[in-house]
């Protein structure tokens, strides 16, 4: 909760240093501008904060994936999104400043035997449909979706991602862990960067060099991957 409550504010800090110019550009997620991403990322904020937005966007979003007969996880974005068309840079600068706080708490105030229940949608990773425990998500993937959306923001505007070993490189190494666990053979990972490091398991195995953030954005899906890069982690 320590890094979900700094990634907030180093999402925020990057925000509010666009310029106007920077919130109509395209985006890696194609059906969004920055403006757009941003919103979503203020929504999904919003929705860790309190029991009962959190209800509410489950509700119209569950609604829509029926009716559309799209993923839920699709029909949630949109519904952040769609709700927040009329935001301006400024609102939802502010807005992300204000909730940053807030989700984090609300994820931390999580009990154990909700972290334990199954999120009820199963969440399809390489066309695998797998069943999360509600922890997994309020821990882990918040935290990584909103890191990885600061990576598309440095991308879309040509600025520098603020990183540091202690916070984007506790990110990177627990992706690195997941990453291994999925493809579960040798490899030794050299990951260059302020948030990279050194890995490896077994011998013989893969061996692969490349920048911290583009190892993530691959395995994220924002990027080709051969070999064992080609084993997805969810974001």
């Amino acid at each position: 909760m320590a890094l979900a409550a700094d990634e907030y504010a180093r999402f925020a800090d990057t925000v509010a240093g666009l310029d106007a110019a920077a919130w109509t550009r395209p985006t890696a997620c194609t059906l969004w501008d920055v403006r757009q991403l941003t919103a979503h990322v203020v929504g999904m904020a919003e929705m860790a904060a309190g029991l009962r937005e959190g209800a509410r966007q489950r509700r119209i979003a569950g609604a829509d994936a029926a009716a559309k007969g799209i993923a839920f996880i699709d029909a949630l974005t949109d519904v952040q999104v769609r709700e927040r068309a009329d935001h301006t840079p400024a609102r939802l600068t502010d807005d992300m400043r204000k909730v940053g706080p807030r989700a984090a708490r609300g994820r931390r105030m999580a009990p154990s035997f909700v972290r334990r229940r199954d999120m009820g949608v199963p969440q399809t990773v390489q066309g695998v449909d797998e069943h999360w425990a509600l922890g997994f998500l309020v821990d882990v993937i918040l935290t990584r979706d909103t890191w990885m959306h600061r990576s598309d923001l440095a991308e879309a505007t040509g600025t520098a991602m603020v990183l540091t070993p202690d916070h984007d490189g506790a990110i990177v190494a627990d992706v690195v862990a997941e990453w291994a666990g999925r493809h579960l053979q040798p490899y030794r990972l050299v990951l260059t960067g302020p948030a990279g490091g050194e890995w490896g398991a077994g011998t013989g195995g893969e061996t692969i060099e490349m920048d911290a953030v583009q190892f993530c954005r691959v395995l994220s899906g924002r990027g080709e991957g051969s070999g064992l890069l080609a084993t997805e982690v969810p974001f």
